[in-house]
């Protein structure tokens, strides 16, 4: 690619400053000071909260974007723990908050609660729709009842845990973290795989990991096929250390263990995939 680049475009970049920019302080090391005693890993402009000061905020007459707005209100005032009562399955609940908090929804939400957090612990003592927690950087949510399709989703960091069922798409994209369902999933669970781990404790649908290119997915029960590139993996003493300590901190252990479990991986064969010759493309799929 570098033969292709021409003596215009060369001259271009050297006049837009790429070739010159200093990079030196430009890293996490301008944001975060590890010198501090309290609060040396979060935002610059991260609230500060106090988890013992504890507030109920009643949803039943506010929409989504009053809910959201009272609840930061909340936290710029010091609330490290707060409760949501009757949230009405409403649509986009919680969303965008990166702060550490509390976060208790006494009920069920609609489509995309959870959204962009970064830093909450977050308990749903009821159902969720599509995209619970998509594209998650930190923090945990717990699940007590079912989930919706792409539960999950685009999910960079944390622990996600459904203790019931979920639908399809279940952690489709997902590029770190970690996502443990107690009960079932739909078809294309893992779909586009990237990074992270995923437990699925009952049964998982038609096309479980397909196109997955890294990635661990670990299956209690059966699947209906196994998607492209997907294949059995061995599991060693680390998959089932871990595979116990992360049941057990939610309350899923099995009661027959863990040695039923499955571990399905990328076969990577799909890694070099526009390399392959239309002919060999066809075999694969």
């Amino acid at each position: 690619m570098a033969g292709l680049t021409t003596t215009k475009q060369a001259h271009v970049s050297h006049d837009l400053g790429m070739h010159t920019e200093a990079l030196r302080g430009k890293t996490q090391q301008r944001f975060f000071d590890v010198t501090q005693e309290v609060g040396g890993y979060g935002y610059p402009d991260a609230l500060d909260v106090d988890f013992n000061k504890r507030a109920e905020l009643d949803c039943e007459k506010l929409d989504t974007k009053q809910i959201n707005s009272q609840l930061r209100d909340l936290m710029k005032r010091g609330y490290g723990t707060i409760v949501l009562q009757n949230p009405g399955s409403k649509h986009s609940i919680a969303v965008g908050i990166l702060n550490r908090l509390n976060l208790y929804i006494e009920g069920s939400c609609g489509y995309f609660a959870l959204g962009l957090l970064d830093g909450p612990n977050v308990k749903v003592k009821g159902r969720v729709g599509w995209a619970c927690g998509e594209n998650m950087l930190s923090g945990t949510i717990l699940i007590e009842k079912n989930a919706g399709s792409q539960f999950g989703a685009a999910l960079r960091g944390g622990d996600i845990v459904c203790k019931g069922s979920v639908g399809a798409r279940t952690g489709i994209d997902q590029k770190g973290g970690n996502i443990i369902v107690g009960g079932d999933t739909g078809s294309f669970t893992g779909f586009m795989m990237q990074r992270g781990r995923m437990v699925i404790c009952g049964n998982a649908g038609k096309n479980l990991g397909d196109s997955m290119y890294d990635g661990t997915i670990y299956l209690g029960g059966e699947a209906r096929s196994l998607g492209v590139d997907a294949v059995p993996g061995e599991i060693t003493d680390l998959d089932r250390e871990w595979l116990t300590r992360k049941l057990k901190m939610y309350g899923l252990y099995p009661k027959k263990g863990i040695g039923h479990f499955k571990k399905i991986v990328a076969g990577k064969q799909l890694w070099n995939y526009d390399n392959l010759e239309p002919g060999e493309k066809k075999l694969v799929l």
